[in-house]
């Protein structure tokens, strides 16, 4: 989806970019409530009262009301912009600096051209060595984007990055003060917990159950069949001893995991014979 060079010093390594991942999720079709048939949308121009196809249509951007200045594709190939065809590696930083959770969007492989495998295969065993993220910037998709480039499984990943101003600040959402105690024997329970649950991050283990059961409520739809609802949560009680839960909590884990551990064992025989 992106073709160019990444940069840094004066080092240049052209690379393709694919993305990494992809939404398995269920589409609905909208359809007429009266005829069940699917819903169309015609783009109309309004000031020439006709429907406009698709190729008819150009990019405009708006510079003061109802009055626009068109850009064509080639307009944006030709961008101004050294990172248009570029990936421009600005420093290097340790990866616990990048909140993940707040700054990483999008996910993206990099593919060396056959004349850049050389210094790609550099630039990611010194990354892996060092322990480093390089930061860089990108341009495609109509913007500019702040990048973190990392080693992946003998390969090189670029995630796109939240810039500064698109992170929302906190202020006005509720958290814990000072006035909030936790003793010192509901902390140890709570550590007592997470190791019980501790375990190495294997994404065969999970699955999308929403999937499933919406295509359970389809097929019974299909068959004529009345739906089953989902079970109703047990009510929690309106004070609960944090305790008393914590315990129960352990309880359940440690009788849990034997079953868990089973479960998840076909899979990793599978994943070994595949290897």
């Amino acid at each position: 989806m992106w073709k160019g060079v990444i940069t840094f010093g004066m080092v240049s390594i052209p690379v393709r970019l694919y993305v990494a991942t992809d939404s398995q999720g269920i589409s609905f079709r909208q359809l007429c409530a009266e005829h069940l048939s699917p819903i169309k949308y015609k783009r109309w121009c309004a000031e020439g009262d006709h429907e406009v196809a698709y190729d008819d249509i150009v990019k405009g951007y708006e510079v003061s009301s109802d009055n626009y200045v068109v850009i064509e594709d080639k307009d944006l190939d030709n961008l101004p912009l050294p990172t248009a065809h570029a990936i421009e590696i600005t420093e290097f930083v340790e990866r616990n600096e990048i909140n993940g959770g707040l700054y990483f969007k999008s996910a993206y492989y990099m593919e060396p051209e056959e004349v850049g495998k050389k210094p790609y295969a550099l630039l990611k065993q010194a990354l892996e060595e060092t322990k480093k993220v390089a930061v860089a910037k990108i341009a495609f998709r109509d913007r500019e984007h702040l990048a973190a480039l990392s080693p992946l499984d003998g390969h090189m990943l670029m995630n796109t990055l939240h810039w500064p101003d698109e992170i929302r600040s906190v202020e006005g959402i509720k958290g814990v003060d000072g006035n909030t105690k936790v003793s010192d024997r509901e902390l140890q329970m709570a550590k007592t917990l997470i190791e019980s649950l501790a375990d190495s991050f294997e994404p065969d283990r999970y699955q999308d159950n929403y999937k499933e059961a919406l295509m359970q409520v389809v097929e019974a739809k299909v068959a004529g069949q009345e739906t089953v609802a989902a079970p109703e949560p047990e009510a929690a009680p309106r004070v609960m001893d944090l305790m008393e839960a914590l315990k129960a909590s352990v309880e359940a884990a440690k009788k849990s995991k034997p079953a868990a551990a089973a479960a998840t064992k076909p899979a990793k025989q599978r994943a070994r014979k595949a290897s």
